[in-house]
């Protein structure tokens, strides 16, 4: 599988530019990380005296029959080992806290640089690998600050500790004891770079699924009417196979890893008795130094496990941290200038487009010439004036509307709103004049009024019912269970087509823009909703600028000027009279459709 589904290849098991960008999200946590490596410190210490105190109890409480001494030693252990539960009690709650913070802002920080991020990035990035980048690798993150990054201090600080304690005790058995390291460093590092491919693995295999799933559940209706569910469902058998095999690898490594480190910390223990045994033989040691070291080998080769399993986890938070940032690193195609211009006081939504050029991509979709939608188009909106815009499919119409609402933005010419051009404009001052409604309706699933007034604070429950009144959708509001507080479930699908249209009616009136867009927005209406659709918009048009763009001519034929699009350039341009008197493109487009000709006939002919 390739494409907008592949994953980017690992850069470096450890980068530290890229750990020094995941510790500034601790920054505002300096002192709750700084309490958790206080608390991994003292457990640490703690760890390491009940050897010491069996040592004592064995070479002296035992042999001199000091059962008060005997006593004490053991109070003390048990308070050691109650201490050591408390501290890393606390140490856990700490660290999960800092780790469920840290992601919380950074969850926050990705959500919010999605949604300013242009559609032309989203044209090229499937929405089932975004998903992964803001749940699976930020999850990923948050295991490395919860269970890592933090607490691999307390792994060395345990080492460090035993170390010293075993040297103090006996520095040449304590040599003799560490002679399998070297072999425990090999095996780790045989583990690590295979480890680092199977992470790799379930990364790209877990991104493909992601966005098999979410497109085929998006057009569930697609698949169920053509009957692809048993090929959907044998190519998501190869998706998941391909999944469940990565993760059967890293499970391999993991079982043969940990295994291998128990043998060698077994070598180290025979050494133990072996050498230890035999000096104690000779008077070198005693019985205690030499339970002290076996407990201290079995501690000891404890934390070396544990880091290289962080290690491994490292590995995979530098792979979802590199991905993150190079989400987080991409700056929107279309930002908001420097120094915006505001609108002219009095302004009431002129359009302007001056020799304006488009094209979405290039030719054969290299770097040769551009393929171009819109070739040299010019053409003025009056304030208040209705311009229809007309043209077989791919024309160019819903470009026009695109490049008005900069979603894109166009290579040579401008547009103008108000005789400033959009890109001296802040998006968030241009868009709100404008109402936009289209063909594809998209409604959230939560109540008709929310969905009127998308959360803005400025539209009160009395203009959500003035804006589906004035639609003609109050009657069908009225009738639903809860009335204008219903929940419409996932993209509206419990209302019908033409309810869901009259609903996105009323999200833009409600408002109040300058600038009306309706985009084929009757196209999926039946007629009686139409005409209540058209009977409104009369109405709410008055005192507007209005483009409409119309496959149907019975719908705009009472616009002021009608704009007639073919093949990226604007053909003719006039009233509905005037376009008929000629013989030209119109006239055959009219011709042919009360003819009953499709669309696809006007394309031919065109």
């Amino acid at each position: 599988m390739s494409g907008g589904y592949e994953e980017e290849v690992l850069g470096k098991a450890y980068d530290s530019r890229l750990m020094a960008r995941m510790l500034r999200y601790l920054r505002p946590y300096a002192l709750p990380v700084a309490g958790a490596v206080l608390l991994l410190m003292v457990a640490s210490g703690l760890a390491v005296v009940g050897p010491y105190l069996t040592k004592i109890a064995l070479d002296e409480a035992i042999p001199n029959g000091d059962g008060d001494q005997l006593a004490f030693l053991a109070a003390l252990f048990l308070a050691a080992t109650v201490l050591v539960f408390v501290f890393e009690y606390a140490q856990a709650l700490v660290t999960t806290w800092l780790g469920q913070r840290v992601m919380y802002d950074l969850r926050t920080r990705i959500f919010a640089h999605l949604q300013r991020l242009d559609l032309a990035f989203y044209d090229r990035n499937p929405v089932g690998r975004l998903m992964t980048r803001i749940t699976s690798d930020v999850e990923t993150l948050n295991e490395l600050f919860s269970s890592g990054l933090v607490t691999v201090f307390g792994d060395i600080f345990t080492l460090l500790f035993i170390v010293a304690a075993m040297l103090q005790l006996d520095a040449e058995l304590a040599l003799v004891t560490f002679a399998v390291l070297p072999f425990v460093a090999w095996a780790a590092f045989v583990f690590r770079s295979r480890i680092r491919a199977a992470y790799r693995d379930i990364r790209v295999r877990l991104a493909r699924m992601n966005a098999f799933l979410h497109e085929r559940f998006t057009g569930i209706r697609i698949v169920q009417l053509f009957n692809r569910e048993e090929a959907d469902l044998a190519r998501f058998k190869v998706l998941n196979d391909d999944y469940l095999g990565a993760h059967l690898r890293s499970i391999t490594y993991y079982a043969l890893f940990f295994p291998i480190v128990q043998l060698l910390t077994a070598v180290a223990l025979a050494l133990i008795i072996w050498y230890g045994g035999g000096a104690m033989v000779r008077g070198a040691v005693t019985i205690g130094v030499l339970a002290a070291f076996l407990d201290y080998a079995r501690r000891f080769y404890r934390p070396i496990q544990d880091l290289s399993d962080k290690y491994n986890l490292l590995q995979g938070a530098m792979a979802s941290s590199e991905r993150i940032f190079r989400l987080l690193d991409r700056e929107p195609a279309i930002q908001d200038p420097p120094r915006p211009a505001l609108f002219p006081i009095g302004a009431k939504g002129e359009i302007r487009f001056e020799n304006v050029w488009f094209a979405y991509g290039t030719t054969g979709g290299g770097g040769g010439e551009p393929d171009w939608v819109l070739l040299d188009v010019s053409f003025a909106v009056a304030p208040g004036e209705k311009l229809a815009i007309v043209g077989h499919t791919g024309a160019g119409k819903t470009t026009l509307v695109n490049l008005l609402m900069r979603f894109y933005e166009p290579q040579r010419g401008r547009v103008l709103v108000d005789g400033v051009p959009v890109d001296r404009l802040r998006m968030r001052d241009l868009r709100a004049r404008i109402g936009l409604v289209l063909q594809d309706i998209f409604l959230f699933s939560r109540s008709v009024a929310h969905n009127v007034r998308l959360g803005s604070r400025a539209i009160d429950d009395g203009k959500v019912g003035s804006a589906l009144e004035a639609v003609g959708a109050a009657p069908f509001v009225q009738r639903l269970p809860r009335g204008a507080g219903q929940e419409l479930g996932e993209r509206g699908s419990s209302l019908s087509v033409g309810e869901r249209q009259l609903l996105s009616f009323a999200r833009a009136l409600a408002f109040d823009p300058a600038i009306l867009v309706l985009d084929e927005a009757t196209s999926s209406v039946d007629s009686e909703i139409e005409t209540r659709i058209e009977q409104a918009t009369d109405r709410l048009m008055r005192g507007r600028t209005s483009l409409v763009i119309a496959h149907r001519l019975s719908t705009i034929r009472g616009a002021d000027r009608i704009v007639v699009m073919h093949r990226g350039r604007l053909a003719e341009e006039g009233t509905h009279e005037e376009l008929l008197a000629t013989d030209g493109l119109y006239r055959r487009l009219h011709e042919l459709q009360f003819a009953g000709r499709s669309d696809d006939g006007i394309a031919s002919r065109s």
